[in-house]
């Protein structure tokens, strides 16, 4: 019975379980934050060229947003 009781009294104490679970909200967040960056870079990217597709189609180039090629 003493061997049952202080097995139960180390399983309550434990906290490694916490710690994973802290952890792996962590990992979730980061993962979040990059994944919202690398769609707004992205975005601005795609803004940029379009911008510049639109500036080579008033002067003595051409260019196709939608295929990303030009003359």
């Amino acid at each position: 019975m003493k061997k049952l009781m202080s097995m139960t009294k180390a399983f309550r104490d434990d906290e490694s379980g916490a710690a994973m679970v802290e952890y792996s909200i962590l990992v979730g967040v980061i993962a979040a934050l990059a994944i919202l960056a690398i769609l707004a870079i992205g975005g601005w990217v795609t803004g940029r060229f379009t911008g510049l597709c639109t500036a080579l189609n008033g002067g003595p180039g051409t260019c196709d947003a939608a295929t990303g090629t030009g003359t």
